[in-house]
């Protein structure tokens, strides 16, 4: 457990966490693919899912001024594109419909997600310095300005600017060195135990998990010093009225 009084800043992660309430953002996906009838296998779909990310990761397909519905857009059509080309959709003019109606799910989630957070965030902002640690494109930014998230944070860590990704502890030191606190009064709040919790452990933090639906299975012994399954479960745990 966490002595709320000790604690002085907060680092949060922002995809998987903020943006989806802990669920996997390739099972956000998956639902829209299965809600639009797309007629892929999910053992495809993830096929289709790893590489967009993995060409993502090495090409500069994502600008800094794309917010999270162009990034959406163009991962999903890199996805319909692969699923495409390997013979599981048919080469038809229904793969841009489809794109179409993923992206626009899957940013309409996001923005209601996040949308129903607000206030929380607000109050906790009010009470703690924040800082924003993520994995992102380089375009975190933009991602956050559409969304009126910017304001929450007093600083954004982003792994594309400052050339570290979680897991490494290196950025969430990177973190703790913003809030300017020692680690054992911050508190880590993410969706991923292997990326979030584990590293913020080695650097001394506090941790909270966001525990949704992930995309592989966890430890059995895998825990933090608290977990939760819902975000605005932290109203209660920071004891906010």
């Amino acid at each position: 457990m966490i002595n709320i009084k000790k604690i002085k800043g907060i680092i949060f992660d922002y995809g998987g966490t903020i943006d989806s309430n802990g669920k996997h953002w390739a099972e956000v996906i998956w639902e829209a693919y299965e809600d639009n009838k797309i007629p892929v296998s999910k053992e495809q779909f993830r096929e289709a899912y790893v590489y967009a990310e993995r060409y993502l990761a090495t090409h500069p397909v994502i600008q800094p001024d794309d917010n999270f519905g162009v990034l959406l857009r163009k991962k999903t059509d890199l996805q319909i594109n692969f699923l495409r080309e390997k013979g599981y959709l048919s080469d038809d003019e229904k793969n841009k419909e489809y794109s179409q109606l993923i992206s626009a799910q899957c940013y309409n989630f996001a923005k209601q997600t996040v949308n129903a957070e607000k206030e929380l965030l607000s109050a906790l902002g009010e009470k703690f310095p924040m800082v924003l640690v993520s994995n992102f494109y380089g375009n975190v930014q933009a991602v956050l300005a559409d969304f009126d998230l910017l304001k929450y944070f007093g600083e954004i860590i982003e792994s594309a600017v400052v050339g570290v990704r979680k897991p490494d502890p290196a950025i969430f030191g990177l973190g703790v060195e913003k809030l300017a606190l020692p680690s054992e009064e911050i508190v880590v709040i993410g969706d991923s135990y292997t990326k979030d919790i584990v590293p913020a452990t080695k650097n001394g933090c506090k941790t909270i998990w966001l525990k949704g639906p992930g995309w592989e299975k966890d430890d059995e012994d895998a825990t933090a010093d608290v977990v939760i399954t819902d975000f605005i479960a932290l109203k209660d745990i920071f004891q906010l009225s």
